[in-house]
């Protein structure tokens, strides 16, 4: 059967790695499945490199050379393309270019969909929702990743519909015989880490419970797959805490080594103080990890605490240290988890996913040719 998506023609603008990050990942991964299920492509990337590279390395030159060939691309991509899909986030990535794109498009009469992310909308609404309703009103759609992205939306009663992350299932999968499906108690637990290394992710709380674990379980490793500016302080807090035998800072790995890390878990913790619909925590269901995490933004919209994810507040590093002791504890309580992830990853295959995605094109691209 041919794809919702065949013959469709689509400017997708975002970021892509490098950096590797949760949107620039999506936006890569869209990108190739939207191509792979025949729909015409073009990117526009909004961290395309610098040209010539040196320009990158002067404050203010820098942005006017993004931004202008930026806005060149944008202006006939959406001159050729049926919509526009733009993956917009908070802060001056929506000034710069979020809004820029709905008005552009709607200069050349193109439809766009704005796919709205990020775990600080609450706060930059507060401060900023005048402007960005002023440009929203140009668009022809609001979709976002998570039930606690919709209700903010709804909050400025600003209607937004859901279509959910998208999981390569065909890397993030479980091992074969799942580490966390073993009989009784695990004694020398490996937990994983796998955020950047930025205040908003608190990685420093878990370096904290993790230091309490290893006095009882002495056999313990901690992997810290990210890289972020606090490094340094995270390897300090690493040595003062004498773990720097247990603790391995490893950098941004690749989807495929991620994957691989994930299988050699026990646990993984994710102590964030911002959150939306996070990634590593869908990965890591996929790859049948018990996860831990904090109980902000959206996690509670994405797991639910003692059924498929075991929750605590922000910053309770003493928290996070009993649920763990309970997972190594427990070979009946990590199979529920383990089970119930498994299938909740399931919403985020393709499959799922494009379906959502193909009707919302359709129904843009039909309300479009109705007003022509």
């Amino acid at each position: 059967m041919a794809s919702k998506l065949q013959g469709l023609r689509i400017a997708l603008v975002g970021p892509i790695p490098p950096p590797a990050g949760g949107m620039a990942n999506q936006t890569r991964q869209l990108q190739q499945l939207l191509t792979q299920d025949g729909a015409s492509v073009q990117l526009i990337a909004v961290n395309a490199p610098y040209r010539p590279e040196i320009v990158g390395r002067i404050p203010g030159l820098r942005a006017l050379f993004r931004l202008v060939p930026y806005m060149i691309r944008l202006y006939q991509a959406a001159g050729r393309a049926q919509l526009l899909h733009v993956m917009a986030n908070s802060g001056w990535s929506w000034h710069l270019f979020a809004a820029p794109a709905i008005w552009l498009a709607w200069l050349r009469d193109t439809p766009v969909i704005i796919n709205y992310r990020g775990g600080h909308a609450p706060d930059f609404f507060a401060n900023s929702w005048r402007s960005v309703q002023f440009s929203l009103r140009r668009a022809s759609m609001v979709l976002v990743p998570s039930a606690f992205l919709q209700q903010v939306f709804a909050s400025y009663q600003q209607s937004s519909a859901i279509v959910a992350n998208i999981l390569q299932h065909n890397v993030f999968y479980p091992a074969k015989t799942p580490r966390a499906l073993s009989d009784g108690e695990i004694t020398a637990p490996h937990c994983i880490i796998t955020r950047n290394l930025e205040a908003i992710y608190d990685v420093a709380t878990t370096i904290s419970a993790f230091a309490l674990l290893q006095r009882q379980y002495p056999g313990a490793r901690l992997t810290i797959a990210g890289s972020g500016p606090l490094l340094g302080a995270l390897q300090q807090q690493s040595r003062q805490l004498g773990l720097d035998h247990a603790i391995t800072f490893s950098g941004r790995l690749s989807p495929e080594q991620m994957a691989d890390l994930y299988r050699s878990a026990d646990i993984m913790f994710n102590s964030s103080l911002v959150d939306n619909s996070p990634n590593s925590v869908i990965e890591a269901m996929a790859c049948a990890v018990p996860i831990i995490s904090t109980n902000v933004g959206g996690i509670t919209h994405l797991v639910t605490d003692e059924h498929d994810a075991l929750l605590c507040a922000a910053g309770d590093h003493q928290a996070m240290y009993h649920q763990a002791v309970r997972v190594l504890h427990s070979a009946e309580l990590r199979s529920k988890l383990v089970q119930n992830g498994l299938q909740n990853s399931q919403r985020f295959h393709w499959n799922a996913v494009s379906e959502q995605l193909s009707a919302h094109y359709q129904a843009v691209i039909m309300a479009k040719d109705k007003q022509v």
